[in-house]
């Protein structure tokens, strides 16, 4: 695929959607850890140069990639927790519904749980204060979203909806990193049955977490 110079706001705007678009084609075949920008401009048919015309780093890409991804998800989990959670069910059998409804969710979503896990530790690195400002400002919209659906399942949490929330998400970067050990991890978690409780599954782990997270939250308002 080759492309002429994009001369008005329209052609421009499409170049940043054909670059996202074949950035998150990538991601459904790799790791973050392995787009590349040198790839990315040879799939997209530009130079590296003129990408970086319209994301100023690799990690911009995928930065704006995992705020599309937060946002997707927030609209779909949104219908699996009207489905999922019984607003008759006593106060902890809804913490519980929420934490399955939620983790299930997010286990099912490879790429989004791998755009969480590089957050922090490589997304907003070689980035400009710009690029993170817009990303955290959005990912304030979604958290304060989450957190309605949160306060709205299990009222309980009163003003620790949010807290619970952002903890969470950060749970869910560090468990998605923790369960895909390297193979040396796999091979010592096989030698050693001892050590079997460190291998995690991610929706279990998470869903655990979930529940401890949100538990707490009501016993530090009841």
């Amino acid at each position: 695929m080759t492309f002429q110079r994009a001369r008005s706001a329209e052609q421009r705007e499409e170049r940043r959607r054909t670059i996202l678009d074949t950035a998150l084609k990538m991601l459904d075949e790799m790791p973050v850890a392995e787009v590349s920008l040198n790839e990315l401009s040879r799939r997209v048919g530009l130079a590296k140069s003129n990408v970086l015309r319209y994301f100023e780093s690799r990690e911009a890409v995928l930065l704006e990639l995992l705020d599309r991804a937060l946002r997707d998800w927030l609209a779909e989990v949104a219908e699996e927790l009207a489905a999922g959670v019984d607003p008759d069910r006593t106060a902890p059998e809804r913490a519980e519904a929420f934490a399955a409804v939620v983790a299930r969710s997010l286990a099912r979503r490879t790429v989004l749980c791998d755009l969480i896990g590089a957050q922090a530790a490589v997304l907003e690195h070689n980035v400009s204060t710009d690029v993170v400002v817009r990303f955290k400002r959005s990912a304030v919209g979604g958290l304060e979203t989450m957190a309605e659906f949160l306060h709205r399942a299990v009222p309980e949490v009163g003003g620790e909806a949010t807290s619970v929330c952002l903890l969470a998400m950060i749970l869910t970067g560090g468990l998605w990193t923790h369960s895909r050990p390297s193979p040396s991890a796999q091979a010592a978690y096989a030698a050693d049955p001892a050590l079997a409780g460190l291998h995690l599954e991610l929706a279990p782990a998470l869903e655990h977490g979930l529940v401890l997270l949100i538990t707490g939250a009501m016993a530090r308002q009841g």
